[in-house]
C-alpha cells in the first residue's frame, strides 16, 4: 500500500484523490492500494498573515516533507505554484498531473474594468496586488489569506469588494462558474499555476517508477521552464513575478513579467521557439533584469 501525503483544505484533498484515482486507474490497483494521509501545515494553521511575512511557500511543504523523509508518507501532494523552486535534492518530482486552466478569476465583478473607483481587492498575493496595482492604480489592497470558502465568504461578507482565484481550483472543486476568467494578456498567471504535482524521495526508486505513469509531459515541460525561470530570476514569494509557458507548434512558447510590488513598472518578454533549457531560463531572466529599473531589479536581489 502506498500512503499519500496532502494538505487537510477541501482542495488540497480533491487533489489527493485525482493522483489515487489515477494510480488506481494507471496500475489495475483496486482502492485499498492507496491511502490518503491528511497533514496539517503552518500555512494552514496560519490564516492571519501573509505568508511572505512568516516563511514564505515552505509553510505548506515543510511538513509534508518531514513525512516523506521520515518514512512516514510515500509520495506527497501539492499544487506546483506552493513548491518552493529550490527543493532538497533528497525529493523529487515525480509526476504532474494534466494542468487545468491555468487563468485567474475575479471573483465580486464582471471584470477588472468594472471593479468601481477605489474597490478593495482582496488578496495576500505580491504577484496579485502588483498585477492589479498596474492595471487599476486606483484599486485598494487588503490582506485576504484562506481556503477558496473562507475568502468567497470574506467578500460576501464585505470584508473586500473582489478577490481573484486561481480558476483550476474552482473547476476541481466543482465551481466552474463561480467568478470572471480574466485575459492572459490582461493577467499572466504565476508559474506552476493549474498544475498538481507529485514528490517522492529521490531515493524510492519504484515510487517514482510508479508514480511516473500518471505524469502529463507536456505539463511537465511547461512546468519546469517556469520553474526554471524563477530559479533564474532568483525569485521568491516577495517578488512578484508571473509566467507561463506552452507548447505551439512543437516548441516551447514563454511568457513572463515582474513587477515592482506597487505595479507602477513592470517588465514583459514572449519568447517562442523554445526547448526549455536551463539556459534559455537564463537568458530570459537576464533579458527581464537587463530591461527592468534598479528598483526593481532589487526585488530579485540584483
Amino acid at each position: 500500500m502506498l500512503r499519500l501525503g496532502t494538505r487537510g483544505s477541501p482542495l488540497a484533498l480533491v487533489q489527493a484523490n485525482l493522483v489515487r484515482d489515477a494510480l488506481l486507474a494507471a496500475h489495475g490497483w483496486g482502492p485499498e492500494a492507496v491511502e490518503i494521509v491528511p497533514i496539517r501545515t503552518t500555512g494552514d494553521k496560519v490564516q492571519d498573515r501573509p505568508l511572505a511575512e512568516i516563511g514564505g511557500k515552505a509553510l505548506w511543504t515543510k511538513e509534508l516533507d518531514r513525512a516523506l523523509l521520515e518514512g512516514e508518507i510515500d509520495l506527497a501532494v501539492h499544487s506546483m505554484k506552493d513548491v518552493e523552486t529550490i527543493r532538497p535534492e533528497s525529493i523529487a518530482v515525480a509526476a504532474m498531473l494534466v494542468r487545468e486552466d491555468v487563468r485567474d478569476r475575479l471573483i465580486g465583478a464582471d471584470s477588472i474594468d468594472a471593479l468601481p473607483h477605489g474597490a478593495r481587492i482582496g488578496t495576500s498575493s505580491p504577484r496579485r496586488a502588483a498585477q492589479m496595482r498596474r492595471i487599476r492604480p486606483d484599486l485598494a489592497i487588503v490582506p485576504l489569506r484562506g481556503n477558496v470558502d473562507t475568502r468567497l465568504a470574506k467578500v460576501r461578507d464585505g470584508h473586500a469588494d473582489a478577490t481573484l482565484l486561481a480558476a483550476a481550483g474552482l473547476e476541481r472543486l466543482e465551481r466552474p462558474d463561480v467568478g470572471a476568467p480574466i485575459p492572459l494578456d490582461q493577467l499572466l498567471p504565476a508559474p506552476s499555476q493549474g498544475a498538481v504535482g507529485i514528490e517522492v524521495r529521490a531515493d524510492d526508486v519504484t515510487t517514482r517508477m510508479l508514480v511516473s505513469a500518471i505524469g502529463d509531459p507536456v505539463t511537465e515541460r511547461c512546468v519546469l521552464a517556469e520553474r526554471a525561470m524563477l530559479a533564474a530570476l532568483s525569485a521568491d514569494c516577495h517578488s512578484p513575478v508571473a509566467a507561463l509557458a506552452t507548447i505551439e507548434d512543437g516548441t516551447l512558447r514563454l511568457r513572463a513579467e515582474i513587477l515592482t510590488e506597487d505595479g507602477s513598472e513592470h517588465v514583459r518578454l514572449d519568447r517562442s521557439g523554445l526547448e526549455g533549457t536551463a539556459h534559455e531560463a537564463a537568458t530570459i531572466a537576464h533579458d527581464l533584469l537587463a530591461a527592468a529599473s534598479p528598483r526593481l531589479r532589487a526585488l530579485f536581489g540584483h
